[in-house]
């Protein structure tokens, strides 16, 4: 039997129950204007699982999946405590439901499960009892929830990274003409570069408050909440160390002793900003044929708009020395939006004589390698570029830069002159073909 404040809370959350319009329900979890993902999110026998960052859109896709459908599904926010505690015993939880929720839901969706003590166990037991309805779930923190639900989950997820928009998913709407779209993709090109991807920054009238909130969130509630990082001072000086030498080789041995503490701790933080989509790691891609680094690795972070606001600010482009390191950036983090982490690998490539290639991507054994320029290539194609050919013989070679150019090629291998805005959709492209 569900207690009177169980009960009290999800009618709260979930007011059909009561006889509310459904379709005004799930409008009112939806903004005024939804712009689509290129997350497919996959809801059959198993767990739907959306994990990604805070404020990414996880729970606005899953509610627009939701309100497609258009019939009710149980909302169950585990940051609720009434509702937490529920989520105990997956034999009880459905025994409860299939007792006191009338109509039974078309679905359920677990938002925020990262709070839930056991909650790949939980879920792991409502899935094996076949509710047979779709079960969506949502957390905030990889670094949480792959503790709690790699092991226990396998085989009973689907498993959705959720990040900042991409540029592609911006594409510009409306009856436009080709040389307005044209210029607005241009003008969303540096915005991302600058305030990033983040969809309360995009659709909002104040990108530099929402980002200041967003760091400021991220620092005060899951770090120092959550995570029980104690030395906060030093703790957001590796996030600006980081922030300031994004694209470069990382040295820990300088960032210890910058923020005063040791190396193990430094690397104790870099790897939480990693499981919490704050930054990556980029290793180096190790073949063998040159003298090659091969142990450094570079760190980007998975939007430029929490990278500026850490370090380097908000100035335009044309008036920063930082300019090509944030359009590396930017086209890091389209490349990481599109490949499965699962499958796909990003690395760069450099030699000790200091030939270089900024990211080398490989899907099942066939490479494909980026080489990012802040202005007009001209369909040059660098030494660097050239030497990597010779070495790799990747299946193309894309050149980003300013303009778009006619194709050429190395020996078998294709170099193509594409844009930022481009570079989503040919990665997507490359790692689902088959060859």
């Amino acid at each position: 039997m569900i207690p009177p404040d169980r009960l009290r809370s999800l009618i709260q959350d979930n007011p059909w129950l009561e006889g509310a319009d459904v379709a005004a329900w799930y409008r009112s979890w939806l903004p005024r204007s939804y712009v689509p993902r290129a997350t497919r999110l996959v809801a059959d026998d198993r767990v739907a699982l959306v994990v990604g960052p805070r404020q990414a859109g996880k729970s606005t896709a899953i509610w627009h999946t939701l309100a497609a459908a258009g019939r009710p599904a149980l909302f169950l926010n585990a940051e609720e405590p009434a509702v937490r505690s529920w989520l105990v015993s997956p034999a009880l939880f459905l025994a409860d439901l299939a007792e006191a929720i009338r109509p039974a839901p078309a679905a359920l969706f677990f938002d925020e499960v990262q709070h839930v003590p056991e909650a790949g166990l939980f879920l792991k037991g409502v899935v094996d009892r076949r509710p047979g309805i779709p079960i969506y779930a949502t957390g905030s923190s990889a670094f949480h929830l792959q503790s709690k639900t790699r092991e226990s989950l396998a085989g009973r997820a689907t498993r959705a990274l959720m990040l900042p928009f991409s540029l592609d998913e911006l594409e510009p709407a409306g009856d436009r003409t080709p040389l307005a779209i044209e210029k607005a993709r241009r003008a969303r090109v540096r915005e991302l570069a600058l305030t990033g991807g983040y969809p309360r920054v995009v659709t909002g009238d104040d990108p530099r408050k929402t980002l200041a909130e967003l760091v400021e969130a991220f620092i005060v509630r899951d770090v120092s909440d959550r995570f029980r990082i104690q030395r906060l001072a030093a703790f957001r000086k590796v996030l600006q160390l980081a922030a300031s030498q994004v694209g470069n080789l990382c040295n820990y041995s300088e960032w210890a002793a910058l923020a005063e503490i040791s190396n193990d701790t430094v690397a104790e933080y870099v790897s939480l900003l990693e499981e919490t989509h704050v930054l990556k790691l980029v290793p180096p891609f190790l073949g063998g044929k040159r003298a090659e680094i091969t142990s450094a690795r570079k760190a980007f972070f998975i939007d430029n708009g929490v990278r500026n606001q850490l370090f380097g600010g908000f100035a335009p482009l044309e008036d920063r020395a930082d300019a090509g390191a944030l359009m590396e950036n930017l086209v890091f983090t389209e490349i990481w939006k599109s490949v499965n982490p699962l499958l796909d690998s990003v690395r760069y490539w450099r030699t000790r004589s200091g030939a270089e290639v900024d990211f080398v991507v490989e899907h099942q054994g066939r490479l494909a390698a980026f080489e990012v320029k802040l202005g007009d290539a001209r369909g040059r194609v660098s030494r660097s570029a050239r030497s990597f050919v010779e070495a790799y013989t990747p299946e193309v070679f894309w050149v980003v830069n300013a303009e778009r150019h006619p194709d050429t090629a190395l020996g078998p291998t294709r170099v193509r002159f594409v844009r930022p805005d481009d570079v989503a959709a040919i990665v997507r492209g490359f790692v689902g073909s088959s060859g």
